[in-house]
């Protein structure tokens, strides 16, 4: 048989293969769990774990590990109550927390309130938010325990930020904030 004629075959077999296909309907799926995904809800029971157990909900009064809760109400008078608060972080790494939380702050804060705490950030400079304090204002009386007290949950337009710092880092957020007006009272 010449190889003209097998080249022949070859496409005449490919033409019947590619004629049989049919495109309204999908090819055979070799792994099929990688196209069709098996969605679970989360609290349901499901069968691949032993004896059908389900996630469950965690225990109460429990707290996730990492994670302090913070016992001052989100009001005014907690605030007040904050004022008094210091700062438990270590007085002897207190270069190394301040230097934590410059870097937190130049991630989440100055955006807003400036590398220097003014109140200038380049939201503002561009008018996209307005009347973001200075950290000199003597009227704002902040102090450490407020400062966090502000960052766990937000005051006026500024938000919480507990759900992306922890609280060790919230703290040194807090501590920076500090040495920011320090510096600006000089």
């Amino acid at each position: 048989m010449n190889s003209l004629k097998k080249i022949g075959i070859v496409f005449g077999l490919l033409a019947v293969l590619v004629s049989c296909q049919d495109n309204s309907k999908p090819n055979y799926q070799y792994m099929p769990n990688m196209y069709e995904p098996v969605g679970y809800e989360t609290y349901e029971q499901v069968d691949f774990l032993p004896s059908g157990q389900e996630a469950m909900v965690p225990p109460a009064n429990t707290v996730p590990r990492g994670w302090m809760p913070y016992g001052i109400e989100n009001t005014p008078e907690g605030k007040e109550l904050a004022r008094l608060n210091v700062s438990p972080l270590d007085t002897l790494q207190r270069d190394a927390n301040l230097a934590k939380g410059a870097e937190l702050y130049n991630i989440y804060c100055a955006i807003c309130h400036g590398p220097k705490g003014k109140g200038q950030g380049a939201l503002v400079k561009n008018e996209k938010i307005l009347g973001v304090p200075s950290y000199d204002d003597v009227a704002r009386n902040i102090t450490v325990g407020t400062s966090f007290h502000t960052v766990q949950y937000g005051l006026n337009s500024m938000g919480s930020y507990a759900s992306q710092m922890n609280t060790e880092e919230m703290w040194q957020v807090s501590e920076y904030v500090m040495k920011l007006k320090q510096d600006l009272t000089k």
